[in-house]
């Protein structure tokens, strides 16, 4: 089992009701959003996270459960859900801008954690800004430092600047996680701000000596590109009709995340031996899922059928 921690809330997606400019209210958050990918793909996976009861809050628990998530780790708190209005930026990228002053999912604390996990969980995924976010943040870190030393961790920092704060601090605290990890999933977007100007493959040799095995770079229509410490192997992005990309990189993280498992390589000795065509088939799952996932509207992941199926192809 895959256990997923982190933010779970409400997408406000730009929409046309009744010929006037609207929201439609989706459920999002990327480690939300990893999770149901997961579920969708049936790999046993669980969602740690705290949840409002407000209707929002319920929506989003039965978007999880709904999926095939686990639920047997979320708490429920009195507190609003966080909300993330979803325009489009420049270059047709998502831009996000949060609502989330004391709301649920960052109330999470050290509480609200099992003291104790299950031996059938094998890998936990962390992410997004419910690791900048406190108290849910400090919360987060100590359930990383904890469970390292028996289990994979997998990371997708998914930077948000307008929520990360001062930049310097925010690399400290990365540089903390990056010692912990196994597997890191980065953008190119996330690259730009965390180190401008220097080439994708300078970071991830320099994150590759920090720690992780195996660091992948999506690189939007440009696919993907996986570094370990001994290649790099590139997968071109599968040819899609893009109606939006909300998602998309937390279905990609899903998506590899599901290949590892399928291959039996959550496992920190087996990361430590990938081969070349470990690396590419799961490059080639990981970018199907996505592609899938753009081309519907809202952070909606594609099931295990239709990425198997193979209408999708790499480009």
């Amino acid at each position: 089992m895959v256990v997923v921690c982190g933010e779970a809330l409400v997408d406000l997606t730009p929409a046309i009701c009744d010929g006037e400019p609207a929201f439609v209210a989706r459920p999002g958050g990327s480690p939300c959003n990893v999770a149901v990918t997961l579920g969708r793909l049936e790999v046993p996976v669980a969602y740690m996270g705290r949840l409002s009861s407000d209707g929002f809050g319920r929506m989003l628990r039965d978007h999880l459960t709904g999926s095939g998530v686990d639920g047997r780790f979320l708490r429920e708190g009195p507190e609003p859900s966080t909300l993330a209005l979803v325009e489009v930026g420049p270059g047709g990228e998502p831009d996000f801008r949060f609502y989330g002053d004391r709301t649920a999912d960052r109330m999470l604390r050290r509480r609200d954690l099992p003291s104790v996990l299950p031996a059938e969980v094998r890998a936990l995924h962390f992410g997004s800004i419910a690791l900048v976010r406190e108290p849910g943040a400090t919360t987060l870190e100590r359930c990383m430092r904890r469970e390292r030393p028996g289990r994979l961790i997998t990371l997708d920092p998914n930077v948000r600047p307008g929520v990360m704060g001062d930049r310097s601090r925010y690399l400290r605290r990365l540089d903390g996680w990056l010692a912990l990890a196994d597997v890191v999933k980065v953008s190119r977007t996330d690259l730009a701000w965390l180190h401008p100007g220097e080439a994708p493959a300078q970071v991830a040799e320099r994150w590759l000596a920090r720690g992780p095995n195996l660091v992948v770079v999506t690189l939007a229509a440009g696919g993907s590109a996986a570094y370990t410490a001994s290649e790099v192997v590139e997968r071109p992005a599968p040819a899609v009709e893009v109606v939006d990309t909300v998602g998309a990189g937390d279905a990609f993280m899903g998506g590899l995340l599901a290949a590892l498992h399928r291959r039996s390589l959550l496992d920190r000795d087996r990361l430590g031996r990938l081969t070349h065509q470990e690396v590419a088939d799961c490059l080639g799952y990981a970018g199907r899922t996505a592609a899938l996932t753009c081309a519907r509207p809202g952070a909606q992941p594609p099931s295990r059928a239709e990425v198997e199926i193979g209408h999708i192809m790499d480009g």
